[in-house]
């Protein structure tokens, strides 16, 4: 097991590692990273979750156990967040956001390749139905807290659905679920054009990742690190553990489930803290650190659950 571990997780790392290395050598312009991230974001990510879910079935699948062990997971770590954050008064609106991201967002990149690693295709084709659930879930989930607490706070019904429904990832699930669930055969040439450019989104995401760790930043916001960090790496992975059990999921979907959230959060939080009115830098923060961490975290993780 400790071999398959290092090997599935060793691409990533070296790719994330290669990633903060480029952007700090300056072999690249530092101005051309935010335009991949945006890049991978809105356009290579969606167009790799479009062809997956798209080509995924649900029918032969724990899809209803899944989504209950998703849902339960998220609104354990969401609920327990809100209820610390109404304890402590020290913390302010928009950097509890940040710390919201931080314990309820997953990286889909490395989620993505750390399931494709361990089990293939079929791993990949159960992260389509895990991540279509998880994204659009978590998105609504982020969103309603910018909308409460964010300084650029969403008011009306409008607004904040506009926020939703606009969502790159949220339409790129929409998207694949419909052509799925109605069994529309896409023509092989569109197929060719979404493996071509789905095929990217995980190098540069990856890539990504890596330069957008910010060492530096990570002195002076140790509250907000330490409560994002342990929603993320203690309280998600127990309580994915507990609903394992309860629920009975087992076999890769359960394994595909655990990898989704062991993972550090997004680095594309910091699109959603700079739009919506979140700390970006107690978010870029909380990213480098649990990107850091991670490294020794998902090999304990996956040791005693996968």
């Amino acid at each position: 097991m400790g071999i398959t571990i290092a090997t599935a997780l060793a691409p990533i790392v070296f790719l994330i590692v290669l990633g903060y290395f480029l952007k700090h050598s300056r072999f690249l312009p530092v101005e051309t990273w935010p335009g991949i991230e945006k890049l991978t974001y809105f356009i290579l990510l969606p167009a790799l979750l479009v062809k997956v879910i798209s080509n995924q079935t649900i029918t032969d699948t724990q899809w209803p156990l899944m989504f209950i062990v998703i849902a339960g997971t998220l609104l354990t770590s969401s609920s327990l967040l809100t209820i610390w954050f109404k304890t402590d008064r020290s913390i302010e609106g928009p950097t509890f956001t940040s710390i919201f991201q931080g314990g309820v967002r997953f990286n889909t990149y490395i989620a993505l390749a750390v399931a494709n690693s361990f089990y293939g295709e079929e791993g990949l084709a159960l992260s389509a139905v895990a991540a279509g659930f998880m994204i659009i879930m978590i998105n609504f989930l982020c969103i309603s807290a910018f909308a409460i607490w964010g300084k650029a706070k969403t008011n009306g019904f409008k607004p904040f659905m506009k926020e939703i429904l606009y969502n790159p990832l949220i339409i790129s699930c929409i998207i694949g679920w419909t052509i799925s669930l109605g069994n529309i055969e896409l023509p092989t040439i569109m197929l060719d054009i979404l493996g071509i450019i789905g095929r990217a989104a995980l190098l540069l995401g990856l890539l990504a990742v890596g330069a957008s760790l910010n060492l530096s930043a990570v002195k002076g916001h140790i509250k907000p690190i330490f409560a994002s960090t342990t929603a993320q790496f203690f309280i998600k992975p127990l309580s994915v553990f507990t609903l394992l059990y309860f629920t009975g999921l087992n076999g890769v979907a359960a394994y595909v489930v655990t990898i989704f959230f062991m993972t550090p959060t997004a680095s594309s939080a910091c699109i959603l803290a700079r739009q919506l009115g979140g700390n970006v830098e107690v978010m870029s923060s909380i990213i480098t650190f649990q990107t850091i961490l991670a490294f020794l975290t998902m090999p304990l993780i996956a040791f005693l659950m996968l």
